[in-house]
């Protein structure tokens, strides 16, 4: 999905909660940072059906530039949720042309939408491993409706929308640029406000895919469902150790009974993996967004899943420069910027 001529972009995530953006320059030496920063907005500005208030978004954006000096006009944004599906398909062998004549007929049986209201692209991946007279692709689909609410915002800031990445390929994006790739399963998976995004890779390959929503916003819902207050004030309740609306003990039964939910649920999408690849075992999980921060989350998902489990360090091999960024920002910010970054390395020419 790609819509623009120049090559050089700016990552722009926009998350239910914080809005994230990013500049990377390319050197001979590799990636080097030249801005990143990220504003929180209010919630329920933006819902897994959609954006609510697109005005409130496109001023916090342009707050963002704003605040953060950035001057690229063209940008890279990605989409996930229960609005996108991605599938890797089995189809006749055939060139990139004829398949894009038949792919809304090869796509109408694995969409759960109609298809006049996807937008549809495709990936031919090589030829099927299983029927040499097949070839494996992998399919996208995107609701037009959200894809039309992200536009809408960009129109009104005046940006220009070169990519429209997935969330899940775009933290693979990054994962691949600073981590060693190895032929072993890894399971990166993003825990953001509002939906959790899975990815199995095998070495550069995606495997399984799933989103499902669950997410911070429901720390924030159970202590509202003890304390009765606004979502602003759960928030901030949820990230004050030294607020007296809620006990420590109180608010840590919270936290625990959610992350035992998430942990449960990511159990179910392994499982459901295993039945596939049964003889196979996921070593490394890779966490970003910011459920990753807790810590109670991580030990039981380690011990759940039998997996090393480790936070995600979008900048671990690309360049920063420490006397212009931030880096206390960053190494705060990091597991919530993996998308951000994963988006800033696009170009506008990627397929």
């Amino acid at each position: 999905m790609i819509f623009g001529k120049k090559s050089s972009l700016a990552g722009l995530d926009i998350g239910s909660r914080t809005i994230k953006i990013g500049e990377v320059e390319e050197t001979s030496g590799g990636y080097k940072l030249a801005r990143f920063g990220s504003l929180d907005i209010a919630p329920g500005i933006i819902e897994e059906d959609g954006i609510k208030d697109p005005q409130m978004v496109a001023d916090s954006i342009s707050q963002l530039y704003k605040l953060f000096n950035i001057k690229e006009r063209n940008v890279a944004i990605s989409i996930g949720g229960y609005s996108v599906i991605v599938k890797k398909i089995n189809v006749q062998t055939m060139d990139e042309e004829e398949l894009q004549g038949t792919i809304n007929l090869e796509a109408e049986q694995y969409i759960p939408f109609d298809i006049n209201d996807v937008n549809l692209d495709f990936q031919i991946l090589g030829p099927n491993e299983r029927n040499p007279n097949q070839m494996s692709v992998l399919l996208v689909a995107a609701k037009k409706g959200m894809i039309d609410d992200y536009l809408n915002v960009l129109e009104i800031v005046g940006l220009n929308p070169c990519v429209i990445d997935v969330d899940a390929f775009a933290l693979q994006n990054i994962y691949e640029v600073n981590y060693e790739i190895t032929d072993e399963f890894v399971a990166l998976i993003d825990i953001g406000a509002a939906k959790t995004s899975l990815n199995i890779l095998k070495g550069t390959s995606s495997v399984f895919m799933r989103d499902v929503s669950l997410g911070c916003n429901q720390i924030n819902h159970k202590i509202i469902s003890q304390v009765d207050c606004a979502l602003e004030e759960a928030e901030e309740i949820k990230l004050n150790d030294s607020q007296d609306k809620i006990s420590s003990e109180d608010l840590n039964e919270v936290v625990s009974s959610v992350v035992a939910d998430w942990t449960t649920e990511i159990r179910r999408a392994l499982d459901f993996f295993y039945s596939t690849y049964p003889d196979d075992q996921i070593k490394r999980i890779i966490l970003s967004g910011g459920g990753s921060n807790i810590e109670e989350f991580r030990k039981l998902l380690a011990v759940q899943t039998s997996s090393d489990v480790k936070i995600i360090n979008p900048f671990e091999k690309i360049k920063v420069e420490e006397d212009k960024i931030d880096t206390s920002y960053l190494n705060k910010m990091a597991p919530q910027a993996a998308i951000c970054m994963g988006l800033a390395i696009r170009k506008v020419d990627d397929k």
